[in-house]
């Protein structure tokens, strides 16, 4: 067995799309309506995969407190920097729990928690 995609409803696909894309880095490789009201978009890179769904119908967007993705980036540094530059708040950090570890949060436009982790060994 093994782990095809996470999926995030989000309140608007162009938006999550871009921040995706811009931010975290992931790649656009599908996107598409399903039915009248909803689209579906598929963002990748070699080893992570999500699909972001945007009902229109869906007035609110729930995304637990406790949930969070993580991604793995080459310099903690760099990514604050991107981030920055991009006007996306860094919520959180940069925080180094052992030697061999970085990261520091910012949350997406929908809500949910983005942890880039920076592997110092």
């Amino acid at each position: 067995m093994r782990f095809c995609w996470s999926t995030l409803a989000v309140k608007n696909m162009d938006e999550s799309i871009k921040f995706y894309k811009e931010i975290v880095g992931l790649e656009l490789v599908k996107r598409y309506q399903s039915g009248k009201d909803t689209e579906i978009a598929f963002l990748n890179d070699a080893e992570t995969k999500i699909e972001l769904i945007c009902n229109k119908d869906k007035k609110e967007i729930n995304i637990g407190q406790d949930i969070l993705w993580g991604f793995y980036v080459d310099s903690v540094e760099k990514q604050m920097a991107l981030v920055k530059e991009k006007g996306v708040e860094i919520t959180s950090g940069p925080f180094q729990p052992n030697p061999s570890t970085k990261f520091f949060f910012i949350t997406d436009p929908n809500g949910m928690k983005i942890q880039f982790v920076e592997n110092l060994s």
